[in-house]
């Protein structure tokens, strides 16, 4: 038997023809610039997740669910077939991201049933068979139905802007959860000053700490919905203070992000600069580095563009090296480099 044509890979490195499991692999996952076929695949998975969602916003009202439920009942059926089909191959060919040539397939597998993406997947479809095998009997699922709006979330596999948000927000979980839980306790100290001050006053609104908690939460939050407001001038004094407090407050979970933000990005680039000088360490990207280095591309939220400008550093580092070392030439410039010492 003759040895498999080769052909060369995205970053350079030579490998065997495409399988149809490596094939379904590549169109599946975030198109490359030049690689049609899955930018065709991707752009009709983000109309259809797109499509999918409207379609359960505009379910919710009774007289457009009335009129077109029946279209409503079609689409949704043949959305779910869709995606049930696409989760399938992506359980099928996930096998060829592992970079571990003795992994089992079944682990690897398994590994990605457990992933966020794949939990995204399972959780856009789920909903739409336990309905119809009736799974609950003749219980109220308007809540199952409304969990089909998490397909949103299935667009974090082609924004990678979205997967460094929720990496922001695990990475800051701690400093967040202070925040809101300094937020909460400013929140019952402002009802329980309002209850205070206005519940003679106003016994409807301000009778109770918890009736108070509504002006509370909306003041902290926002500048007030005006639906409640204090009266008396004790009352006032106190909520012009706790008004002037909620801006801090709002103002401080924001702060996190935004420096967490910017800071996970810088460390995407830098892991991502480490894994390319690793795998550029003896000159040339095999195919298991490009795998590899394609996957913590994914894992990190770089975009193509990005990763590529980063390979090409590097190569144009290792190339000055070398001729420095060699007392050679630039390969840019073509000027005499000195020799090393």
């Amino acid at each position: 038997m003759s040895r498999p044509a080769t052909r060369t890979g995205a970053f350079g490195a030579r490998t065997d023809s495409p399988t149809l499991r490596s094939t379904v692999f590549r169109v599946l996952e975030t198109a490359e610039d030049d690689d049609l076929s899955s930018w065709i695949v991707d752009v009709f998975l983000i109309a259809l997740i797109s499509l999918s969602v409207l379609a359960v916003i505009f379910e919710s009202i009774p007289s457009f669910e009335a009129r077109y439920g029946s279209t409503l009942l079609v689409f949704e059926t043949l959305t779910v077939a869709v995606f049930s089909v696409e989760y399938l191959l992506r359980l099928w060919s996930s096998v060829e991201i592992s970079t571990e040539a003795k992994q089992r397939p079944v682990i690897t597998r398994m590994r990605h049933m457990l992933s966020f993406h794949a939990i995204i997947d399972l959780l856009a479809i789920l909903p739409f068979y336990l309905l119809a095998f009736g799974v609950f009997g003749g219980a109220d699922m308007r809540v199952l139905r409304a969990v089909r709006l998490l397909r949103v979330l299935k667009l974090t596999r082609y924004f990678a802007a979205l997967n460094l948000l929720f990496a922001t927000i695990r990475e800051n979980s701690r400093a967040l959860g202070a925040a809101f839980l300094i937020l909460i306790t400013i929140m019952l100290l402002a009802a329980s000053g309002m209850y205070y001050f206005e519940r003679e006053s106003q016994p409807v609104d301000f009778g109770s700490i918890p009736a108070a908690m509504w002006w509370a939460f909306a003041t902290l939050t926002t500048v007030g919905y005006g639906d409640v407001t204090p009266i008396t001038v004790g009352g006032k004094i106190f909520g012009a203070l706790i008004s002037v407090v909620g801006i801090g407050m709002v103002a401080l979970p924001t702060s996190i992000l935004a420096s967490g933000y910017t800071r996970q990005l810088e460390q995407s680039t830098s892991d991502y600069m480490a894994d390319a000088a690793r795998a550029l360490d003896d000159g040339v990207i095999d195919e298991d580095e490009e795998r590899h280095l394609e996957a913590r591309r994914i894992d990190l939220g770089l975009s193509r563009h990005r990763a590529s400008q980063i390979l090409d550093e590097k190569r144009v580092k290792l190339a000055l090296a070398q001729a420095a070392k060699d007392g050679g030439t630039c390969p840019h410039c073509q000027q005499s480099l000195p020799a090393p010492r």
